[in-house]
């Protein structure tokens, strides 16, 4: 009889594996046919989506304000407009206007540079640095999707 016991609990395992596999597996390959990376114009349509949310959410703010000061819903989306544009700093640049990327890549030369001479950094590691930068791997301003980047804007 402990035998059969064996036999089951094998078997139980073996399909508990295989389960276990399976599960694993599936989205696996699902993620590889997909393509696994998102691309610039699906991301972009990410950060329009979020653009219109927002919107949707000022113009819910300024109605529900509308009608609690019995004033016009065009009033009070006037009003929270010249607000925003009074608070926002000077100093601090438009999206979409932070410059050039020649600008930023070679900015970012000269801190590679310092951290060279600094010994922070070997010139291989800095020169691979700056061709991944100008081949756009990295996100944010200048590279591909993240914070700045066509998807963060």
């Amino acid at each position: 009889m402990s035998g059969t016991m064996r036999k089951k609990h094998l078997l139980a395992g073996l399909a508990a594996a295989g389960v276990l596999g399976v599960g694993i597996a599936a989205p696996t390959v699902a993620f590889a046919a997909d393509g696994g990376t998102p691309t610039p114009s699906a991301s972009a349509s990410g950060s329009d989506e979020r653009q219109r949310q927002r919107a949707d959410r000022h113009a819910e703010f300024a109605a529900a304000l509308a009608e609690e000061l019995g004033v016009s819903t065009d009033k009070v989306a006037a009003a929270l407009e010249k607000v925003r544009e009074e608070q926002k700093p000077a100093d601090r640049p438009e999206r979409g206007d932070r410059g050039d990327s020649a600008d930023r890549q070679a900015a970012l030369k000269e801190r590679l540079a310092q951290a060279v001479e600094d010994g922070k950094l070997t010139r291989e590691q800095a020169d691979a640095i700056t061709a991944a930068a100008e081949a756009g791997v990295f996100p944010g301003p200048g590279g591909r999707g993240g914070h700045g980047g066509p998807a963060g804007e």
